[in-house]
């Protein structure tokens, strides 16, 4: 190709080579890793039959797994400390030995660290509660002793004030009781989560028979439990029983409902003095925890300013040890030996970078670089740019493309949006679109680096997808003439006005023309008339049909440069040829019809014409007729149309079977050159089912492909009539919307009801048009480009090239 035109880089993939590599054990390592940086070769698995612990390097990526372990760990703890990690300026070269290292001990440290934390956090927390149990049960006890001092008072002055006769025989008999008979209460405190207070409580009657005695106090703000480590709400009790036996089943009960016991003294100066402590403690173990978490900050800043770097490298080394295990190693055990696809135009990256990789690891002896020659089906490889790359991921989710078969996304940049913009046309729509697209594109380079949500992340990956739908939704939106279904006088006045006023949005039948024809697009005084819908339908409907006859008739066209570029006569002559004549006879036909009928404006029924075309093609067509010797082309075209089914049906398997026979016996005495790579040839020979040929099942594969493209000739056609339906539907939603919201609005002359009527019209334009009706659309586009389309000529059964590459890190997944 001369020097005025750049080469076609995604019309085919690119050319492909299976080379090998033999390295040197001592320079391997370094090796792998600018291949890496390279990213320009694929390797492929000489180890496939050994599991993943029978490598040679399975302890290295033992290893690096639990660096990565480590790191994982770190950021979760930077994550809890909310610090986030920043990648360093500075690059610092670390050695993984060294890091290894320096990971462990940071590891040893941050767990110290946090091992003491969770005991001075849980200490902290008992005090806490133990706190709360002295003041709250403090504060009963202090009450119940006043209680009962104020009633022996009150006891002692009634009985002093009340003296009888039997008085000193009550006192006496008081006194002669047996010490060793009365009853010793005694008690325990804590606290009990208050959604179990309840249920406490009346386990703790039955299980007593009644015979304790329970106080609750509520504690106002919830605390920190020190098993759980989570905020609760509990309460204070202070329960008094009698006898071994009942402290015992308390104790279980307790230690069921997860409540918590503490020691209290009976003594009030006690009490006090043991307050005084407990919060003395409480303020020494603060100080402690905020040294302690100061200390963890600290760390953790260290550990975050290298973080990204060190989690860079510890992911790269495991890498290049993964491939390395792809190697297989030689005999003498002090090479390795890789495979792998490369890019013809990569080989003089590629040993370049073999030659640093030896002079930088002083080997005494470099690599070899050598090409295989196979038969086996290269992986495919599209050089893309941000640009590109979208609209060959849309191609791509259908299928890879086979190695170096034409590739429908050089045409799918141009058509992919144009078909959306004939379903969405209005300007004022694309103009939104638009707005909304280059805000995407002028923050391209902050959200890149952001993590979006999944439907913000698809809308920012197709920004220029968008955008070019957007581009083209303004285009066809001005040949509607439609801007948020408003008709304006553009490009010039209306051709037509009304010869009086009674013609006035009645119908079209009473306007005069009285300029020249409005020069772009739709005419504004369609708009609003009677007749508006029927010639919108016309128009819209045969427009849906020209495209999508020119669009198949592209495809089999590609077709054709696929058959020319493979050396396939077979695929000319039994496959394109009937194919185009097939198609055109019928449809390509229609097409000419509907164009003479534009052309001509002939009043003639076209739907007339193509279905006796089939019932009585021998009959006169009458008033039908658009040209004169149409029934002689008509029964022409007929024939060709029926004569090109077998044509495409019978020959090729045929053809096919004299090919095969006629390669097997030159084959049967060819002299063996190479006995290995003979081998090596016809094993992948046979992996790729050529090896043998069974005639019946190509000829149900071509009967199969032979009615579908008959049958997919007429559905295909019919299916590009969604091209007039969600244009209509996408024209009278947004007249609907207009019209019934917001001019009904703005009738009522109430400046609430026109906010409101804004309102609901921005947000029903935004959500449905905008948004549903873009999705919509992009489907039904999608739609015609996966079948009606690619299945002219794209068999995507190919393989994506996939390099090893450390600029992919970043998006893989660990």
């Amino acid at each position: 190709m001369g020097e005025c035109c750049p080469p076609m880089d995604l019309f085919r993939s690119e050319p492909m080579q299976l080379v090998q590599i033999i390295i040197p054990i001592e320079s391997a390592h370094l090796t792998v890793s600018y291949l890496g940086d390279l990213g320009l070769l694929q390797f492929k698995d000489l180890n496939a039959e050994k599991s993943p612990f029978q490598r040679t390097y399975a302890a290295q990526i033992k290893r690096c797994a639990e660096m990565a372990r480590k790191l994982r760990f770190f950021k979760d703890q930077m994550l809890k400390a909310n610090l986030p990690s920043s990648k360093s300026k500075r690059q610092v070269d670390v050695n993984v030995d060294d890091l290894e290292v320096k990971l462990g001990e940071f590891e040893a440290e941050l767990v110290e660290i946090n091992s003491n934390s969770e005991k001075l956090q849980r200490s902290n927390n008992e005090l806490i509660e133990y706190k709360l149990v002295l003041e709250k049960a403090g504060e009963f006890f202090h009450s119940a002793q006043s209680s009962a001092a104020l009633q022996q008072r009150e006891n002692e002055s009634r009985h002093i004030g009340d003296e009888s006769l039997d008085t000193p025989l009550l006192l006496e008999q008081e006194a002669s009781t047996d010490p060793s008979k009365q009853v010793k209460l005694g008690f325990l405190t804590g606290l009990v989560p208050r959604g179990k207070s309840l249920a406490f409580e009346r386990i703790l009657f039955r299980a007593t028979r009644g015979n304790v005695f329970l106080r609750q106090a509520v504690v106002e703000n919830p605390v920190t439990d020190p098993v759980s480590g989570e905020k609760v709400e509990k309460n204070v009790f202070v329960v008094f029983y009698s006898g071994e036996r009942a402290k015992n089943k308390i104790l279980k009960i307790c230690e069921a409902f997860g409540a918590n016991r503490y020691s209290f003294p009976e003594d009030l100066g006690r009490q006090a003095q043991t307050i005084n402590e407990v919060s003395g403690r409480i303020s020494e173990l603060k100080t402690t925890i905020d040294i302690g978490l100061l200390h963890q900050g600290s760390l953790l800043q260290t550990i975050g300013e290298h973080f990204e770097n060190w989690n860079l490298l510890v992911r790269k080394e495991k890498s290049i040890y993964h491939h390395l295990n792809m190697l297989s190693l030689d005999v003498t055990k002090k090479c390795l030996v890789a495979e792998g696809w490369s890019p013809i135009f990569a080989s003089k990256q590629i040993q370049d970078a073999l030659q640093r990789a030896a002079f930088d690891s002083n080997s005494q002896v470099g690599a070899i670089f050598q090409v295989l020659h196979t038969q086996e089906a290269p992986p495919t490889y599209f050089r893309t740019n941000k640009f590109t790359s979208s609209f060959q991921e849309i191609v791509e989710a259908y299928g890879v493309a086979k190695y170096q078969e034409a590739n429908p996304a050089v045409y799918t940049i141009v058509t992919f949006p144009f078909l959306f913009a004939v379903m969405f046309g209005d300007w004022g729509h694309g103009i939104c679109l638009l707005l909304a697209t280059l805000y995407l594109i002028g923050r391209e380079r902050k959200l890149s680096s952001q993590k979006l949500g999944d439907i913000m992340e698809m809308a920012f990956g197709g920004r220029y997808v968008i955008l070019l739908m957007a581009i083209f939704s303004i285009y066809t939106g001005l040949i509607y003439n439609e801007f948020f279904s408003v008709p304006f006088e553009l490009f010039g006045s209306s051709a037509y006005a009304c010869r009086d006023l009674s013609c006035r949005d009645a119908t079209t039948a009473g306007l005069i023309k009285v300029r020249p024809t409005y020069p772009f697009g739709l005419d504004p005084v369609w708009h609003g008339s009677r007749s508006e819908l029927p010639f919108l339908n016309s128009l819209k409907m045969k427009m849906s049909i020209l495209l999508g006859v020119v669009q198949m008739n592209l495809g089999i066209m590609i077709s054709f440069f696929n058959a020319r570029f493979f050396r396939s006569g077979v695929n000319v002559w039994f496959q394109f040829i009937p194919q185009i004549i097939f198609l055109n006879s019928l449809f390509g036909y229609l097409s000419v019809l509907i164009v003479m009928k534009w052309w001509t404006g002939s009043k003639a029924d076209l739907y007339h014409v193509m279905i006796y075309m089939f019932l009585s093609p021998t009959d006169e067509l009458g008033e039908n007729q658009l040209f004169s010797g149409q029934r002689t082309v008509q029964l022409v075209l007929l024939l060709l149309a029926f004569v090109s089914v077998p044509w495409m049906l019978f020959p090729k398997p045929f053809i096919l079977k004299m090919q095969h026979q006629d390669r097997h016996q030159g084959q049967s005495y060819a002299l063996l050159e190479n006995t290995e790579e003979s081998l090596q040839v016809n094993s992948n020979h046979d992996a790729h089912g050529h090896g043998e040929f069974e005639f019946s099942e190509v000829f149900v594969h071509q009967m199969i492909h032979t009615i579908e493209f008959v049958l997919g000739a007429v559905s295909n056609t019919a299916s590009y009539l969604r091209l007039w339906a969600l244009s209509l539907a996408h024209s009278e939603l947004s007249s609907v919307f207009y019209d019934k919201v917001l001019m009904l609005a703005w009738g009522f002359n109430n400046v609430i009801i026109l906010i409101v009527g804004i309102i609901v019209f921005v947000c029903a334009t935004v959500g449905v048009l905008l948004l549903m009706e873009t999705l919509s659309a992009f489907l039904h586009a999608l739609r015609l480009h996966w079948v009606e389309f690619q299945n002219k000529f794209y068999e995507g059964d190919g393989y994506k090239f996939y390099p090893f590459s450390f600029a992919l890190l970043d998006d893989e997944d660990e």
